[in-house]
């Protein structure tokens, strides 16, 4: 029997599931909570095979639950079942160590089968959610780290690039000294170098300066 914990804040939802996955003859559901905290309290001490966890919960939410477990128990295995697919719910779900995502108005058996998957090792997510990670890669894989850098930082890499001191970067932009060595920081941090002569090279090897 795959056994499992359902952690949602909704009782007619957590009532709904339980009786679908009790006629299931390879499911029994073990456990119920409330919100993120007595389901993180559960988790430790039933071990289930599966928690089912909702995002949006008093007390404690789903992404920190899942993070708090995933400390403690690292083999546990969360399913994410909830409303929302906007990025801010699923991206620290998938990164606090969720294994699976579905939405809500997934189907009953499409619940069960995403379980027994789950258990199995395989990831589940819905199509929806799926796209968005394959848009939020390619705008990844198409994002400079240059692109991050604000005007006037952009400004002062040129100066740099040409050669410039951080004085004459200062004069040539009538800013303090001390402003141009924190956007000079800040333009090391952003590029992922360590010094000048390796800022002056990322700005010629991506074209930014002739």
């Amino acid at each position: 029997m795959i056994k499992v914990l359902l952690i949602d804040d909704h009782e007619m939802v957590r009532l709904g599931v339980s009786s679908y996955l009790s006629i299931q003859p390879d499911i029994e559901v073990i456990g119920e909570a409330e919100n993120g905290k007595i389901g993180y309290e559960q988790a430790l001490a039933l071990r289930p095979d599966i928690i089912m966890m909702d995002l949006v919960m008093d007390v404690m939410d789903g992404i920190e639950s899942t993070k708090a477990i995933m400390a403690e128990w690292p083999e546990a295995k969360i399913i994410i079942v909830t409303s929302f697919i906007d990025d801010e719910k699923v991206y620290p779900a998938l990164e606090a160590g969720a294994a699976s995502y579905m939405l809500k108005t997934s189907t009953a058996s499409q619940i069960a089968d995403a379980i027994r998957s789950t258990f199995k090792g395989e990831t589940i997510l819905e199509p929806e959610v799926t796209g968005k990670m394959m848009e939020r890669l390619t705008k990844k894989q198409h994002h400079a780290l240059h692109d991050d850098l604000t005007k006037r930082e952009n400004e002062i890499l040129l100066l740099i690039a040409q050669g410039n001191s951080n004085q004459e970067i200062a004069d040539a932009l009538f800013i303090t000294l001390k402003t141009v060595k924190t956007h000079v920081s800040n333009i090391l941090a952003k590029l992922d170098v360590e010094d000048r002569t390796q800022a002056a090279i990322y700005a010629f090897k991506h074209h930014l300066i002739r």
